[in-house]
């Protein structure tokens, strides 16, 4: 029963969260404050009542419009509620209450806001990943699943890879391949999971990304020159990693 009740509060919790990371998505790029002003719609600026702001309820009540305007509400909104509920959930199941949870449950979080925001932006905030290097580093003195030297290797193998890319990529094709979020990205998400994961991490994301690009060109929404954000298939390479990591390197060594 506990174990049940145990489920729905971290989801609900999840869904809070990813009401709070939409208005960081919303805000950060504009250097605007993730506390003040209170939420308000975008479009005619009033505040959004408390009945309104429930995280996804409110979307579905009110068909995805505005009370006062409406104004269509952007589908984001809850679906990254929802996704943010659902990874919460997923690392309750694999690791229970436990503090690589917590670690993990921050990370992910963190790791949302920066998808939705280079999705939108083509940006990627180092206000995230800058303290994230740090704080994954500083972690590994404190915390079992990962030690310092991992930690560390995490950082530059992660960074490293991304940047040989980046300067590869100028030299040939005399363009920017991979921006400095992207390299600051990989190594927040080394210093957190360590570098076996983040070239777990990496080559998902590469995999992923070469998928969509392909995906994307066939049906003539992108051609060969359009430049497609990077950053989010990293995070969906290091979401699979933290959840999955340990099953795909014993896959792989079965071969």
């Amino acid at each position: 029963m506990y174990y049940g009740i145990e489920i729905i509060l971290l989801f609900i919790l999840g869904l809070i969260v990813g009401s709070f990371s939409n208005v960081c998505i919303y805000r950060i790029p504009g250097n605007e404050s993730i506390i003040y002003p209170a939420s308000h719609c975008p479009n005619c600026h009033n505040s959004i009542l408390v009945k309104d702001n429930i995280p996804l309820l409110s979307y579905i009540l009110l068909k995805g419009r505005c009370r006062n305007c409406g104004d269509r509400i952007s589908i984001q909104y809850p679906v990254v509620e929802l996704l943010t509920g659902l990874i919460y959930l997923i690392i309750y199941l694999i690791y229970g209450l436990s503090t690589q949870s917590l670690i993990y449950i921050i990370l992910s979080s963190a790791l949302v806001i920066i998808a939705f925001i280079d999705l939108n932006e083509q940006v990627i905030p180092e206000v995230i990943s800058l303290p994230g290097i740090i704080i994954g580093l500083t972690l590994s003195f404190f915390v079992p699943y990962i030690t310092f030297v991992n930690s560390a290797l995490g950082i530059v193998i992660g960074g490293g890879i991304i940047l040989v890319i980046r300067l590869t990529g100028s030299l040939i094709f005399k363009k920017e391949s991979m921006g400095i979020g992207d390299i600051e990205l990989a190594a927040m998400v080394g210093a957190f999971l360590g570098w076996r994961y983040i070239i777990i991490s990496l080559f998902l994301g590469f995999f992923g990304g070469a998928l969509t690009g392909i995906f994307l060109i066939l049906l003539k929404i992108k051609n060969r020159e359009d430049a497609i954000p990077f950053g989010p298939f990293i995070v969906f390479g290091s979401i699979i990693s933290l959840l999955c990591g340990e099953k795909i390197i014993s896959w792989y060594l079965g071969f």
